[in-house]
């Protein structure tokens, strides 16, 4: 379709100053926790993006009402009135993101019983739900599937439990975190995520009344309590969106400030981001002052000039790097020279988006061997998961179709980088993690535009 469709001149520097805003892996489970209050919640720097609005759209079936605040990216949410949805509501969302499976535990608490409708989100691999649904069973849920989606009920309530993750799982502790707050009695999670945007979430829910303490070894404990109340809260930045304007600053010769960067979350990325032979110089915030307007923080990224080396990666669970980071960082490899390795951990099917750039003159060839040295979730089980990338090449214009969100970014900061002019299809599925990108790609002189 044409209005779907990004037409590309590449072989522009990027150069300029944009901003992110809320952690898009935050800001939608923060909308989801507004569910477990007795009174409103303001969250504050919410992104605009369609993962934001597909939980607005759930939580006002469920009778929540969410408005928009007196701030730019702030919405309130008031939960008084909770109220069942119908299956066929909820499932004008069904496949349009993989939030809905994280309603179950505050839906059980407010109502008894809930519906989650089919889950979608990108196709990077099957990220199966199994380890949410045993964890709710725990709790005292029942769980019966049906063609249409799940419904559950918890007909004696919901109980603390001890609890391990086969795989420190993002999602399954964002799901025991929401189901554990007001389930009577202590659980304990072992091999938990520890993200910043789990610890970030863990605040919110803190602030609510709930009592989380997480000890060392992935180790979050859990006090039931009987009521939370709502939240005032202003997430942490999108590190995933921080770091792919660096990586297409990096892959287009370019030098791009991003506003509301934190190191702090970003130093794995940030020592990888030197080593490859980017600069990079964090700016901290100065407070506004009588006649001075003060100053946001950030941090700037920019290609020194001269050739870049090839580096070893392997992306990995927290502290580790990041398997969002990997996909925009690999199109800044190609132009590295020597041969760079990157071991993917996290999701099998990650790659896929490399061929893409072979058509466009990269040289990468994946493999099913694990290429390094961390522990592989998949490996002996021919998934092509390891890459080596062959550099420096030239890149040269091509029309892509974009397969998932991430490597959607890597697919555009190519286009960038290339000489000619590409045609980027199936462009708004960038709009789920990106906002504005088209807005922020000409802020920063980029030459593009919809056909």
């Amino acid at each position: 379709m044409t209005d779907d469709v990004l037409v590309v001149h590449g072989g522009t520097p990027l150069e300029g100053r944009i901003r992110v805003r809320g952690a898009k892996n935050l800001v939608s489970k923060a909308m989801v926790a507004a569910l477990l209050g007795d009174s409103p919640s303001r969250l504050f720097d919410v992104p605009r993006i369609r993962d934001v609005e597909v939980v607005r759209g759930l939580l006002g079936l469920h009778g929540v009402k969410v408005t928009d605040g007196a701030e730019e990216g702030e919405l309130v949410f008031d939960p008084a009135n909770v109220e069942s949805a119908s299956t066929d509501q909820i499932n004008v969302h069904a496949g349009s993101s993989r939030i809905p499976i994280l309603f179950c535990g505050p839906l059980l608490h407010r109502l008894g019983h809930a519906f989650i409708p089919d889950l979608g989100g990108c196709h990077i691999g099957p990220r199966p739900i199994d380890f949410h649904l045993q964890a709710l069973r725990e709790f005292g849920a029942t769980v019966e599937k049906t063609p249409e989606g799940l419904h559950l009920s918890a007909p004696n309530g919901l109980h603390g439990t001890k609890f391990s993750l086969p795989y420190p799982s993002v999602g399954a502790t964002e799901q025991v975190l929401l189901t554990a707050v007001m389930a009577e009695g202590v659980t304990e999670l072992r091999n938990a995520a520890v993200e910043p945007e789990i610890i970030d979430l863990i605040c919110i829910l803190q602030k609510m009344g709930a009592i989380i303490k997480v000890h060392t070894d992935r180790v979050i404990e859990i006090q039931g309590v009987k009521r939370l109340s709502g939240y005032t809260h202003r997430p942490i930045p999108d590190r995933i969106e921080a770091a792919s304007w660096a990586a297409a600053a990096l892959a287009t010769r370019g030098h791009v400030e991003v506003l509301g960067a934190q190191q702090v979350d970003m130093m794995t990325f940030l020592n990888i981001f030197r080593s490859v032979g980017g600069a990079y110089e964090v700016t901290d915030s100065r407070p506004p002052k009588l006649g001075d307007a003060g100053q946001e923080g950030g941090i700037r990224f920019w290609h020194p000039g001269g050739e870049l080396n090839a580096v070893a990666l392997e992306t990995d669970v927290h502290p580790g790097f990041m398997t969002d980071w990997q996909q925009p960082l690999v199109v800044a490899l190609t132009q590295a020279r020597g041969l760079s390795i990157v071991h993917e951990t996290v999701y099998e099917q990650r790659l896929g988006y490399t061929e893409a750039l072979n058509s466009m003159g990269a040289n990468i060839q994946v493999y099913r061997d694990c290429l390094g040295g961390t522990p592989c979730r998949f490996g002996r089980r021919n998934f092509k998961h390891s890459a080596v990338i062959a550099g420096p090449s030239k890149l040269h214009a091509a029309d892509l179709v974009i397969p998932d969100l991430r490597a959607g970014f890597s697919h555009l900061i190519a286009a960038l980088a290339a000489e000619g002019t590409s045609r980027v299809y199936g462009v708004d599925l960038i709009n789920r993690g990106y906002e504005d990108f088209e807005a922020k790609l000409a802020s920063l002189g980029a030459h593009v535009e919809r056909p």
